[in-house]
């Protein structure tokens, strides 16, 4: 299985219908979440700018609805260099939108290719995953559709703790701009594109 087969095999979906399941996942999550035998959480990392986290919607709608997300998600694919993080608790939650609006086995084929792409960090039950695992992974980038997450009062507040940018994927995908962002990570002229496409945007 790859993530052009994983396209095709899956339906499509609506933002409404995957934000629905999110808040039902979150909310199973959160009354579930328990410190007992919980691993030892990662030491925050360094802040790096080619660090980001996608929200469990956003992940949810790269498969299920492409647009936006798969854009966004599709760019930072086309280079190993940007480091996607995310935390168990966050993979879980959208494994279980996945399985909602579509089935379980697409969700468990999704998890296998995202777990063979993701940063993993740990984090205290509880916490939000997204945010969480951002200041545990050092990433400062935060993809969601969450307007609680994206507006400007959460960023000042966010800013005030650990530096993070919260934005929704077609924000981000305006501004990302990866030949500026290498820079940071190699003294060798931009490569442009490393990896072929995952799928159709």
């Amino acid at each position: 299985m790859d993530w052009a087969v994983l396209f095709d095999h899956a339906p499509t979906a609506d933002q409404t219908t995957i934000a629905s399941a999110r808040s039902a996942a979150h909310d199973k999550r959160k009354s579930t979440a328990t410190a007992d035998d919980e691993p030892r959480p990662t030491e925050p990392r360094e802040p790096e700018p080619t660090a980001v986290v996608a929200a469990a919607d956003v992940l949810a709608a790269d498969l299920l609805a492409g647009g936006s997300a798969r854009r966004a998600l599709t760019a930072l694919w086309h280079h190993p260099w940007m480091t996607l993080v995310a935390s168990d608790p966050l993979l879980s939650t959208a494994e279980t939108v996945i399985a909602t609006v579509a089935d379980n086995a697409l969700a468990t084929d999704w998890r296998d290719l995202i777990e063979a792409w993701r940063e993993p960090v740990v984090h205290p039950a509880g916490d939000h995953p997204a945010l969480a695992s951002a200041y545990r992974g050092g990433a400062m980038h935060v993809l969601s559709f969450d307007e609680t997450l994206t507006d400007s009062g959460t960023a000042a507040t966010l800013a005030g703790r650990f530096p993070v940018s919260v934005r929704s994927p077609a924000a981000f995908d305006q501004l990302f701009d990866p030949e500026s962002l290498y820079a940071t990570v190699g003294d060798d002229p931009y490569p442009g594109p490393q990896r072929p496409p995952r799928g159709t945007d």
